[in-house]
């Protein structure tokens, strides 16, 4: 691991909200503390601050969220400031509001700085485009995987260079099946209304917000088709997922569910605190989404807990499911399907349904060891460490 003693290491994020973005903030931050640095972690107030100061982490509340001009404007000169006083030797902008006021003290202080793509940005006219550059303009751009990668390539030709792909990293210790206790399965179970009747059932489950690309209606429409395919073998959907400040789209999913009196087969049970104990109760998870995602974090969460994944066969999925034609039904680790294609993912569906549950752990054990090799937590912080080691030992002395 990188030796960061002495070394500050300044991370900005929009607020510290649950998310992806946010979770690596405190994984890294972390990571910097066991290797000796100082973990600074600016943004706007949020439920995770508790947990970055118990890794160690420092917590300086800033209007990081902002995309008012005059506020970031306001921000970027109390995080100059800030980075005087601590003595800050790298900026990491993780989001692209905070990303501009970061860039305008990491250049006013001369510090090295860093970004990272944790997703893919909307780019429909010049004026976004002029956004998202705050991204590009970093000493070291990282992308949360090849696809993401690819893109910014594509968008900033001149920026190839300065770009390195770290994937999202994963717990594997937190999400190993035998990490769940019993007592966690339980809570959760009686959190979702699960009766002992469905302890029998096989659990297809769906972790995501609710919102309309998270394709939870395509779900819906595939699972009634299994439903109505088989009524001896009756599965039992979680969507597992909550409607932040709008409604609507929850309300039309109960609407759907109750006219195709799905009631005893589909449960909304709100946004999940416990996704290793969901997992563990999971005969298989489904990422129905219907636009790309930059990395497909549920996969890669399910892969570390045994569980096989059916997804969507676009963006990041591409990268973190195994599975015909890049590699044989053999070495499989889940299956991909068109996106928004009731009908074959239903057919998938069938299929996880079909086989033999010794079928089923043999696929999980296989997604656990491709996740390990490739998308550990641990590999993640190495790889980050390691830029920023380069860029301190690249940087030239006052």
């Amino acid at each position: 691991m990188t030796d960061l003693t002495g070394k500050t290491i300044l991370q900005i994020v929009p607020r510290l909200e649950a998310g992806g973005a946010e979770r690596t903030t405190i994984d890294v931050a972390r990571a910097i503390t066991d290797a000796g640095g100082k973990a600074i972690v600016v943004a706007e107030q949020g439920g995770m601050v508790p947990e970055l100061k118990a890794v160690g982490g420092h917590y300086i509340a800033m209007k990081a969220a902002s995309k008012n001009p005059l506020q970031m404007l306001k921000t970027a000169i109390a995080l100059t400031a800030l980075v005087k006083k601590e003595g800050v030797d790298i900026i990491h902008a993780r989001s692209r509001a905070p990303a501009w006021p970061a860039l305008w003290a990491a250049r006013f202080t001369g510090t090295p700085f860093v970004t990272t793509y944790h997703g893919i940005y909307s780019q429909t006219n010049a004026l976004k485009a002029f956004y998202n550059s705050a991204m590009t303009r970093s000493d070291v751009i990282i992308a949360n995987s090849a696809m993401t990668a690819d893109l910014v390539a594509k968008r900033a030709p001149t920026a190839r260079q300065r770009i390195t792909t770290i994937y999202r990293g994963t717990d594997m210790t937190a999400f190993a099946p035998c990490a769940v206790s019993p007592q966690r399965r339980d809570t959760l179970q009686t959190n979702w209304g699960l009766q002992p009747e469905d302890a029998n059932r096989p659990l297809i489950l769906n972790i995501a917000r609710l919102t309309g690309w998270k394709g939870q209606e395509v779900l819906i429409e595939a699972m009634d088709q299994v439903l109505k395919a088989d009524s001896q073998n009756q599965p039992l959907l979680i969507l597992a997922g909550g409607s932040q400040d709008n409604t609507t789209y929850e309300t039309r999913l109960r609407q759907i569910i109750e006219t195709r009196g799905l009631n005893q087969h589909i449960r909304l049970v709100g946004h999940c605190d416990d996704v290793p104990a969901a997992l563990s109760l999971a005969t298989c998870l489904v990422v129905a989404s219907t636009r790309e995602e930059a990395f497909g974090r549920a996969a890669v969460e399910a892969g570390a807990a045994s569980v096989p994944t059916i997804a969507t066969d676009h963006g990041g999925a591409r990268e973190t499911i195994q599975a015909p034609p890049e590699v044989d039904d053999a070495n499989r680790t889940g299956w991909r399907v068109p996106p928004g294609d009731v009908a074959a993912l239903a057919q998938a569906l069938r299929t996880v349904l079909a086989m033999e549950p010794e079928m089923r752990t043999t696929i999980g054990a296989r997604a656990r060891r491709f996740v390990s090799e490739h998308f550990s937590l641990q590999s993640m912080c190495a790889q980050t460490l390691q830029v920023y080691g380069a860029l301190l030992s690249a940087k030239k002395p006052n």
